[in-house]
């Protein structure tokens, strides 16, 4: 069986950029250089207005959907496999027996089972499933950050802009290589958590000064600090101003790691031990807790980057042991959280991966990627829970009724936070690009 940290393409899930060194490529910026890239960007024009917000669990690798939300118990046996369905809390539909929590929170999500598109690579269907748009002639096959079109977090950012404190954009507990803000630039790349929320030791690397350091001491470095910029200061000239700037929002950044307000959003251990159980002590868990904290304190789109569903190897296995609990608590918390508290009709969430996999298994007991049919679970912000939007064919090998894709899933998501799909941006060499190719198409039923 191959390594659950590694992909078939023999690519690591950790081997991405860190927050502080991929500001420098554009993908993620620390937080000084995220407040001087928002602060630029607030310049641009008036932000559109909105109060939604947006959370992505992207279950990297690829959900079998077959053995989850679209199942056939009706197909023979070398497709159907060996979960059998349960009754949700909506008469008539039905999820894996592995989902029972997950189930009983039907009622405030929707299934689109009509869903698929024609990439069955891990890195180009990333990038096609977070942008909207197929990666064109040069793409690596995602062996190396790679994100030709903003992503949809890059998107909301640039066009809602921050909502107080908070970055408007959060990656976590990873940066994602399709994740970033491509041509739109660094005033809109993700904030990068680069941690697991899971960790007993979690903590947000620039929002947090060490442990050790006494709140007396971080003063006494300002202080000092203060001092020692006073001389330079005094000899720099108008060539300089973009350092000082960078100073002013360096400043901003300390004010930011500081603020009760700011530290509170992401200090997950403010939640009970109760609701923390709740949602799952592991990774997904943890982080689909943290989006609820950062949406709740204003943050606009949160990309939850996990792995590893790439399930060519003894697939119903580590579906039931390790894959499927972790998704039936964290997901079901998820939106019960969000409905308890108010904030399912603001918030869009979306449960995907890049691809699903092969109706048929394979002789390791596994299911191989597949684009060309898939399903996606998207609820709040004003879906109609509990919908089920078109069907797969007999065997899940394709959609039966009218297909929708990646660029009909970004023309939705847009269109949920308020967010023409028409709107265009333009490159740094002024050429025009929509945020949606031509095709896109809000898919209406949900609503």
């Amino acid at each position: 069986m191959a390594r659950r940290d590694q992909y078939c393409d023999r690519l690591r899930r950790r081997d991405f950029l860190h927050c502080g060194t991929a500001g420098a490529f554009g993908f993620g910026l620390s937080l000084s250089q995220l407040l001087a890239a928002e602060s630029q960007a607030a310049e641009t024009g008036q932000r559109a207005k909105s109060n939604m917000s947006l959370i992505i669990v992207f279950l990297q690798g690829g959900l079998s959907t077959i053995d989850t939300w679209d199942m056939k118990p009706d197909a023979p046996l070398e497709f159907r496999g060996v979960f059998n369905p349960i009754d949700t809390n909506v008469p008539g539909t039905q999820v894996c027996e592995h989902l029972p929590r997950l189930a009983q929170q039907m009622d405030k999500f929707a299934l689109v089972r009509s869903f698929g598109h024609n990439n069955s690579d891990h890195g180009p269907a990333d990038h096609y499933m977070l942008t909207g748009y197929k990666p064109g002639a040069g793409f690596n096959g995602g062996l190396k950050p790679n994100n030709q079109r903003p992503a949809h977090g890059s998107v909301i950012a640039r066009q809602l802009g921050p909502r107080g404190s908070v970055p408007p954009y959060v990656c976590l507990p990873k940066m994602h290589s399709s994740a970033g803000s491509a041509y739109l630039g660094s005033s809109v790349a993700p904030f990068v958590v680069e941690a697991d929320p899971n960790s007993p030791s979690f903590s947000v690397p620039d929002l947090a000064p060490p442990l050790s350091l006494r709140g007396d001491r971080l003063d006494a470095r300002r202080d000092l600090l203060t001092h020692v910029n006073r001389f330079q200061n005094s000899v720099e000239t108008a060539a300089n101003r973009g350092a000082l700037a960078m100073d002013t929002f360096r400043q901003k950044a300390f004010e930011m790691m500081t603020s009760p307000t700011t530290k509170s959003a992401f200090d997950i251990a403010q939640e009970s031990n109760s609701l923390r159980d709740e949602y799952g002590r592991h990774s997904l868990g943890q982080s689909c807790l943290m989006a609820r904290r950062l949406v709740e304190a204003g943050v606009r789109s949160v990309l939850i980057d996990h792995t590893n569903w790439d399930t060519h190897n003894d697939n119903f296995n580590v579906l039931k042991h390790d894959l499927l609990p972790h998704l039936d608590s964290a997901m079901s918390t998820l939106f019960r959280d969000l409905a308890d508290r108010g904030l399912l009709d603001t918030t869009l969430v979306l449960v995907t991966g890049e691809f699903g996999r092969t109706p048929r298994i394979n002789k390791d007991a596994g299911r191989d990627h597949w684009g060309p049919s898939t399903a996606i679970a998207i609820g709040g912000g004003g879906v109609r829970g509990g919908a089920i939007i078109g069907a797969s064919d007999a065997r899940a090998e394709k959609p039966a009724t009218d297909p929708y894709g990646p660029e009909d899933l970004a023309a939705t998501v847009y269109h949920t936070l308020g967010i023409d799909p028409s709107t265009q941006f333009y490159t740094p060499e002024r050429r025009p690009i929509p945020i949606v190719p031509g095709n896109g198409r809000v898919i209406q039923e949900l609503f």
